[in-house]
């Protein structure tokens, strides 16, 4: 009864301190997508899309005359983490030079909660997906979609960190999506994690374990919206929540940039990252750095042998991913590690361009968030762009 009491008060507290902290919250913490884009110049027209196995997805369009671009985000992600800085934003940033932006959503993430007939809230079995599915069905629907919209024939796309992902598996397990896409910008490629760092990696090693706890307990949503409200009110604690959340948690993950990143900033962040997302994609990750391998969910010897006819499950064919791929990766990066991208870069039949940012300190999250992308990231997604238009 004392454990319980002292956890009451300590939620208690947490939420008084989070009712104080929004009190001066940023505008922006407080707007979502169409509100930010409307805010930046760029009104939003919002689509609903129907993926082949039943969930229906949001996609966001700034209208614009050039080529139209599609941005994909990355884990437990949603459209809003292209936004959150502004006028600098890189979807603002390519609609004021005239380019016609889509900005996609995942199933399982605040705004692609729906399917015909499984209920997020209730039905295990709206959780059974990983980066696999979020490509074969989730992106290929997408692709559809802004080609149907535009009447365009082909696509320009940038993905970040998982948004990378699910081009290479579409690729390799759909070949004929390689042609609908004019160029890949991929900004901190995940694909091998086999050099990552802890925190991460001491992550994936306990994942099997963390899996089977989850499970036990009938739990294969990530981050919903109890969880979230967590975070939120853990990392708003004035003077310690950026030292927790930021400088103890996310550094330790996607590599140390506090100038990028700064204490202020994440005032912005907050009620926007991290959205949901399942169990099953954790676990698919982590399979990647302990089998060393970028291959199909591993089921276990039996299912495995139901599934893909064989006891392991095979591995993506990146031979077969003929994009134009252009590579732009940190050397601060704790998630798209240089010796990890390599090996994607050799594995890869197109790569058009690689770069390694000027920006020493350039880690996992400021290809999105970082405070000067305009000046060491853009240029070379535009000469990327301007290359292929």
């Amino acid at each position: 009864m004392r454990f319980y009491n002292l956890s009451a008060t300590l939620t208690v507290f947490c939420q008084f301190v989070l009712v104080l902290s929004q009190t001066n919250l940023p505008e922006d913490a407080t707007l979502y997508f169409e509100e930010l884009a409307s805010k930046y110049g760029h009104p939003a027209r919002k689509y609903e899309v129907a993926t082949e196995d039943g969930y229906i997805l949001t996609l966001f369009n700034l209208p614009g005359t050039k080529d139209p671009v599609l941005l994909m985000h990355g884990m437990q992600g949603t459209s809003d983490i292209w936004m959150l800085r502004g006028n600098i934003s890189l979807p603002i940033v390519l609609a004021n030079a005239g380019f016609d932006v889509w900005v996609g959503n995942n199933r399982g993430n605040r705004y692609s909660r729906k399917h015909r007939y499984l209920d997020p809230d209730n039905d295990a079995a709206f959780w059974d997906f990983s980066f696999h599915e979020l490509g074969v069905y989730d992106l290929s629907a997408m692709i559809d979609k802004v080609l149907e919209s535009t009447g365009a024939n082909q696509i320009n796309a940038i993905g970040h960190s998982l948004g990378t992902t699910l081009f290479f598996v579409l690729g390799s397990t759909k070949p004929q999506y390689n042609a609908k896409v004019n160029v890949l910008i991929a900004l901190a490629p995940v694909c091998y994690l086999n050099n990552i760092p802890p925190l991460m990696s001491t992550f994936f090693k306990l994942a099997p374990l963390i899996g089977k706890s989850f499970k036990n307990l009938n739990i294969y949503e990530v981050f919903d919206k109890p969880a979230r409200d967590i975070v939120r009110q853990l990392c708003s604690l004035p003077l310690i929540g950026y030292e927790i959340c930021i400088e103890g948690v996310l550094f330790a993950i996607v590599g140390s940039d506090p100038k990028e990143l700064s204490r202020e900033f994440t005032k912005i962040v907050y009620p926007h990252f991290p959205s949901s997302g399942s169990l099953k994609n954790f676990l698919h990750l982590a399979q990647l750095h302990n089998r060393r391998t970028f291959a199909h969910y591993d089921y276990g010897l039996l299912r495995n042998k139901a599934v893909y006819g064989s006891s392991v499950p095979p591995e993506y064919e990146l031979n077969k991913v003929t994009m134009p791929v252009a590579i732009i990766v940190g050397e601060n990066d704790k998630l798209s590690v240089l010796k990890d991208v390599q090996i994607l870069r050799k594995k890869l039949p197109n790569v058009v361009s690689y770069a390694v940012s000027p920006h020493a300190a350039f880690n996992h999250l400021d290809d999105i968030w970082g405070a000067h992308m305009d000046v060491y990231l853009y240029p070379y997604v535009f000469k990327v762009l301007e290359q292929y238009s």
